[in-house]
């Protein structure tokens, strides 16, 4: 069944508000994908940190943070060469089948080979798969909506509720395999389950392809299946491609803008991974009655808040588009989503200075509460901007560079991820106590620059 009848229908009737069904496929698609990558990254510091003799790696801290780092950092560059091979030759709908066998290949790896082999093979195996993957399934979404659909933001956000479904329950399910159900006590040593966290994994991302391929030609029809960018050809010659237009180059020089300010959004955010996870291990009291929770079932905390408040902020979107003053500005909302992430960062700072930076010597562990509300305020920053900044590239991309520029804004939290990296393993040296005034302080400063620059930018976006 092809949608491009519906979109030109939807191009005349403006007002129809509800979502072409491919919406839903790509929604259960990345909630696997999600689930997968989620699940692993929610046990991946605690297994590099844990030592060998309880089924981990014996990682020194702020070794495996900056193996972290590297990582998180790397599967968000490779969309560069996905996106533009996708762009070129391969099309996105194979580009994601070719993404989504790899990562689980890759999760299988670290199930299979509990050595620092099998963590450097399995991590490259899901940094490649995750590049082919990431920039195409976004982009699709965008590609279901005519360009000025005002529908456009809302599905984003619904899109990303897909995203944080998958977050949701893959710390619970990876995180209660490891650290419960396949735990052991020998001899008063608790060995961890990890490999079977990352065997859930790689389950998870198989569901989403079969789910994928099973459907796509029933709900998405043909988009997706050729290469938009590659050379169009004729008889004898191969047509020149026009020049880029003033307005595009102005949207393509926003696009880059915007992702220079969210690399300092996602440097903050994705210490959750990392310094927030062995903050909450080490110096968070957990414990809930007579239970300990497991430390990685915190970072189910946001794509929870996620699922609860993205439909109260999706339908804000709508209500403000259809308003006598208009939606806020994307720039004004990225701003503002940086100020919430800083604030989140100023939370923990009474915090810290109860428990202090050092494990040796606790005097009085840190209420959960203070995790909880900083995972609050960080969540609403998310939804302020990345859901946003995903359907601004694909409103302003030219359509012939639209997954390598979908790229290029992934790539951008590629670099936040290695920055993150290394702030994290500074809180081993430094302190939480100034990692986190430092990260809170600068967000929270650049997202009041965004605000003053948000005409500027909204009048180069036209």
């Amino acid at each position: 069944m092809s949608i491009v009848p519906e979109t030109q229908t939807l191009q005349n009737q403006p007002t129809k508000m509800k979502h072409p069904p491919g919406l839903y496929l790509l929604f259960f698609t990345e909630l696997w994908e999600r689930f997968s990558y989620y699940g692993m990254r929610a046990i991946l510091v605690l297994y590099l940190t844990t030592e060998l003799v309880s089924g981990g790696l014996g990682i020194k801290p702020s070794v495996a943070m900056t193996i972290y780092g590297f990582f998180t950092g790397a599967v968000y560059f490779t969309p560069l060469v996905g996106g533009y091979l996708s762009d070129r030759v391969l099309g996105r709908r194979l580009a994601i089948t070719i993404g989504g066998i790899t990562m689980a290949l890759g999760n299988i790896v670290l199930f299979a080979i509990n050595n620092q082999t099998g963590l450097y093979i399995g991590l490259l195996l899901l940094i490649i798969g995750n590049g082919f993957f990431k920039p195409n399934i976004s982009t699709l979404v965008g590609e279901l909506y005519a360009p000025n659909d005002k529908r456009k933001d809302a599905a984003f956000t619904i899109f990303y509720m897909g995203i944080n479904l998958g977050a949701l329950f893959s710390p619970l399910v990876c995180g209660f395999l490891a650290e419960e159900y396949f735990a052991t006590n020998i001899n008063g040593v608790i060995h961890y389950g990890f490999k079977y966290g990352f065997l859930a994994a790689a389950i998870g991302m198989i569901i989403g392809q079969l789910i994928f391929n099973l459907f796509g030609n029933r709900y998405l029809g043909d988009i997706g299946k050729k290469p938009v960018g590659a050379p169009e050809k004729t008889n004898k010659e191969t047509k020149t491609k026009a020049p880029l237009t003033k307005q595009e180059k102005q949207n393509v020089a926003v696009i880059f803008i915007l992702t220079c300010f969210v690399i300092f959004f996602w440097a903050g955010f994705e210490q959750a991974g990392s310094s927030l996870t062995l903050y909450t291990d080490k110096f968070v009291d957990k414990s809930i009655g007579g239970w300990t929770m497991p430390t990685s079932w915190f970072q189910s905390l946001n794509p929870f808040f996620i699922i609860v408040l993205a439909p109260i902020v999706s339908q804000i979107w709508i209500k403000l588009s259809n308003s006598k003053r208009g939606d806020l500005p994307i720039p004004a909302k990225m701003g503002l989503g940086m100020i919430l992430l800083g604030l989140g960062f100023a939370v923990l700072i009474p915090a810290v200075l109860q428990t202090g930076s050092d494990e040796q010597h606790i005097v009085e562990k840190a209420n959960l509460l203070f995790i909880i509300f900083t995972y609050f305020l960080h969540t609403l920053g998310e939804l302020c901007l990345s859901p946003v900044g995903l359907s601004m590239v694909s409103k302003l991309a030219p359509v012939r560079l639209a997954s390598l520029l979908m790229g290029v804004w992934l790539a951008g939290t590629g670099v936040a991820q290695l920055l993150a990296g290394q702030l994290a393993a500074f809180t081993q040296s430094l302190g939480y106590l100034e990692i986190f005034s430092l990260i809170s302080g600068v967000t929270i400063g650049l997202g009041l620059i965004l605000l003053l620059f948000t005409k500027k930018l909204v009048r180069m976006m036209n």
